[in-house]
C-alpha cells in the first residue's frame, strides 16, 4: 500500500488538518498516480459541510485531479508511466448497465463510485485529491493533452465537463442563442466553451463586475440580473441557458428567458429546493433539465476539444495550508475564477 500525504476535514464546521491515508495496492487494472494539482469545486465545500447529506468523516475532498502516472498493473494498456493524466467526479461504475455501457457511467444505474465520500467495490471509503497520490483503475483514467498545464487541466475535470456535457448534449452551437447564469468557476467554463462550439453567448450574472471577463472569454453579451429591466428586455430570447449557480434563484423568471422548446439546464446544485410554476414551461412548451459531469468518453472529447480550441479555466494556485480561506472566498465569490492547490505543498 501506498501512503499518501493528505488534508483531511473532521465534520461540518472544522477545519482542514494534515494526515497521512493509505491508497490500496494495485489490482491488475489499477493505475497509481503521483497527484500534483487538485482543483477546488464547490461541491466539495458542500460536501465538507454535510450539506448534501450524511457524511463518513474524516473526509479528504478533491475530484479535479491531475498529475503523472508512476505505476501501472500488469493489466493495464491505455497508460504508461509517465503520462500525463486526470481523474475526475468519479473512479468506477458497475461497468455492466445499460448506462455503462452506452459510456454514460455517471448514470450508472447501481450508483457510480466516487472520488470520495463513496465507498470503493472493495468496502473502502474513496478518498480523493487532497492527497500527493490515488490509486484509480485505468478506465477512469483520461490523458491529458500536452497543450495543457497540469495546474489548468486540472478543473476541466469537473468544472469542463460539467459545462460542456450540457452544451454538447443540448447542441450549442453556430445559430444558437445561450445564455449561461453565473460567472463562477462553472460559469467562465460555459462560456468559453459555448463560444467555442460556436454559440451566440450572453451572460447573466447577478452584477456587471465581471462584464470584462466575460466579453474577453467569448460572451457576445454581458447582463445583470438585479437590473428588473433585464428579465423584460431578454424575454424569449435563449435556445438553451445553463445554470451554474449553487444557490435558490427564481426559476419562473429565468423560465421566461426561454424560446419556443427553449430547454434550462440546471448544473449549479443548491442545498435548498427550487420552485417551480409548471405554467411557466407549458405555455411555450419550454423544458427543464439537469446534467451532471460526463461519461469517460465524454470527458476525454471535452479534453480534447479545449486543446484544440485553446480552453482553459482561470486559476489562483494556493498552497495546501490555504485550503481554509480558499473555501470561504468560494463563499464570498471572491475568486476569478477556480482555486486550485499545489500538491507539492502537501
Amino acid at each position: 500500500m501506498v501512503t499518501a500525504k493528505a488534508r483531511a476535514v473532521d465534520g461540518p464546521d472544522k477545519s482542514f488538518y494534515e494526515t497521512e491515508i493509505q491508497r490500496r495496492d494495485l489490482d491488475i487494472n489499477d493505475i497509481l498516480i503521483e497527484i500534483k494539482f487538485s482543483g477546488i469545486c464547490h461541491s466539495d465545500i458542500h460536501t465538507a459541510h454535510g450539506e448534501w447529506g450524511p457524511v463518513n468523516y474524516p473526509l479528504v475532498p478533491g475530484h479535479e485531479i491531475a498529475g503523472i502516472v508512476t505505476e501501472v498493473g500488469s493489466n493495464v494498456s491505455k497508460y504508461k508511466v509517465g503520462d500525463r493524466v486526470g481523474v475526475g467526479c468519479m473512479v468506477d461504475s458497475c461497468g455492466e448497465c445499460k448506462n455503462c455501457q452506452k459510456g454514460e457511467e455517471q448514470y450508472c444505474l447501481k450508483g457510480n463510485v466516487p472520488t470520495y465520500a463513496g465507498v470503493d467495490k472493495y468496502g473502502e471509503p474513496t478518498q480523493g485529491g487532497y492527497a500527493t497520490h490515488i490509486v484509480v483503475t485505468e478506465d477512469f483514467v483520461v490523458r491529458i493533452p500536452d497543450n495543457i498545464e497540469l495546474d489548468a487541466a486540472a478543473p476541466l475535470l469537473c468544472a469542463g465537463i460539467t459545462t460542456y456535457s450540457p452544451l454538447n448534449h443540448w447542441g450549442a452551437g453556430p445559430g444558437k442563442k445561450v445564455a449561461i447564469v453565473g460567472m463562477g468557476g462553472l460559469g467562465h467554463m460555459a462560456v468559453k466553451i459555448a463560444s467555442a462550439m460556436g454559440a451566440e453567448v450572453t451572460v447573466l450574472s447577478q452584477t456587471l463586475s465581471k462584464k470584462e471577463d466575460g466579453l474577453e472569454f467569448g460572451a457576445k453579451e454581458y447582463y445583470a440580473m438585479s437590473d428588473p429591466e433585464t428579465f423584460s428586455k431578454l424575454a424569449g430570447t435563449f435556445d438553451l441557458i445553463i445554470n451554474t449557480v449553487s444557490a435558490k434563484i427564481d426559476m419562473d423568471a429565468y423560465f421566461s428567458l426561454l424560446t419556443l422548446d427553449g430547454t434550462l439546464v440546471n448544473v449549479g446544485a443548491p442545498a435548498e429546493p427550487l420552485a417551480v410554476n409548471v405554467f411557466s414551461l407549458i405555455g411555450h412548451r419550454r423544458s427543464f433539465a439537469g446534467s451532471m459531469i460526463g461519461g469517460i468518453r465524454e470527458t476525454q472529447e471535452m479534453l480534447d476539444f479545449c486543446a484544440e480550441h485553446n480552453i482553459a479555466p482561470k486559476i489562483e494556485v494556493i498552497s495546501a495550508d490555504r485550503i481554509d480561506e480558499a473555501y470561504e472566498r468560494v463563499l464570498a465569490s471572491d475568486v476569478k475564477y477556480r482555486f486550485v492547490i499545489d500538491i507539492s505543498t502537501m
